[in-house]
């Protein structure tokens, strides 16, 4: 039996995803800025899937800009607003991704910024009146926090941050690649500036994302060389993948409800056998609480074998991820578990599921896990 519960790294493309590719793919490759019949014809879907993506988070199609994917929107939206927007102070977390903490460190070093990292709690949780004590201090700042950890699951009071940025004229970023597809977005609600999409998250292709920018805010390209995307983003338009993500996302928020019912209960169900089968078993950050419904981040009794459980479930067909899949093949431990100061011997594994995941699938992970720590039930 083969079982894939590592989601939050990427998600198996949908069927009806590809279905909308392959016309596109076989017939569709005028190049978008041409002035002729084959560039007007991609470029008009281009701009459909625009709109369509703008209507769903409830944002202007004006507003939406695709990019090659989360990594590119984030140091996107990071880097243009540093040089363009006088920022001279940022506030990210330590459990941020490396796409956000790392092009943020790269500022400091250069000494573009002064960086501050606001406190997190033993569970992960930014702490809120820290974050404003560092707004208050530090005049027109740049906040870069994720709407979810992609390790934890935690989950962002999105809103309230928001209002605190508004509060103190800071300007807001949020990585939203866990949470997009996931959740409902109504953009006209949230004090958020940049918001940032992957599209093999939600089971779209692999290369592609768009970066959100509200329309009171202006930048310049991070990447130049051509006019694309309203002389934002220089470079021919991935035509395949922008229909993909546009069908995505569509389809996730068509079957959100569904969706959220059948893998919250898959999380829960793991949740509950896992304490039933190991005793010892734990979990880290607030993955049972107000957290991302597909992502369960296990903690295991201390073992031996602690650097082999990925690896002896992957020979059992259970592929499931250690912390950050963006770190994979990495000796080095998990920079969110270390911030978190979570037992070292302990080893951890994160779950993550997706629509396509079924209860046997879950059980036989736990099983597998089961006689790993040799446990007699």
């Amino acid at each position: 039996m083969r079982v894939y519960l590592d989601n939050a790294a990427t998600t198996p493309l949908d069927p009806e995803v590809l279905k909308a590719m392959i016309p596109v793919l076989e017939k569709g490759f005028g190049n978008p800025s041409s002035i002729h019949s084959f560039g007007r014809e991609t470029r008009a879907l281009i701009e459909q899937s625009r709109k369509t993506v703008a209507k769903l988070i409830n944002a202007s199609p004006s507003e939406i800009f695709f990019t090659s994917g989360g990594t590119e929107a984030n140091n996107t939206a990071i880097s243009c607003s540093i040089r363009d927007l006088g920022i001279k102070h940022a506030i990210t977390s330590p459990i941020e991704h490396h796409a956000v903490l790392h092009t943020l460190e790269a500022q400091a070093k250069a000494g573009n910024i002064k960086l501050s990292l606001v406190e997190v709690d033993e569970k992960g949780r930014v702490k809120l009146d820290h974050l404003e004590k560092l707004l208050a201090e530090n005049e027109r700042s740049f906040v870069s926090l994720m709407h979810a950890n992609n390790e934890l699951g935690n989950l962002l009071p999105i809103k309230e941050v928001g209002e605190l940025c508004a509060k103190y004229n800071a300007v807001f970023h949020s990585d939203t690649v866990q949470t997009m597809g996931h959740y409902p977005f109504n953009l006209q609600e949230l004090n958020v500036h940049f918001i940032t999409c992957a599209a093999h998250k939600f089971h779209g292709p692999k290369g592609i994302g768009f970066l959100y920018i509200n329309s009171k805010i202006k930048i310049h390209p991070f990447i130049y060389g051509g006019a694309q995307e309203r002389n934002m983003r220089g470079g021919t338009e991935n035509i395949y993948g922008i229909i993909g993500l546009a069908r995505a996302l569509e389809l996730c928020y068509e079957h959100l409800d569904e969706h959220m019912k059948h893998i919250s209960e898959l999380k829960d169900h793991m949740a509950a056998k896992l304490k039933e089968a190991i005793p010892g078993v734990g979990f880290n950050g607030d993955t049972l609480g107000n957290a991302l419904y597909t992502v369960l981040n296990v903690s295991f009794p201390p073992t031996e074998m602690a650097e082999m459980i990925l690896m002896n479930l992957d020979i059992n067909g259970v592929a499931a991820s250690g912390g950050s899949a963006c770190s994979s093949g990495s000796d080095v431990g998990s920079h969110v578990l270390t911030a978190l100061k979570v037992n070292p011997d302990r080893p951890s594994v994160r779950f993550s599921f997706s629509k396509n995941s079924t209860i046997e699938e879950v059980d036989y992970a736990v099983e597998k896990l089961k006689e790993m720590f040799a446990v007699k039930v």
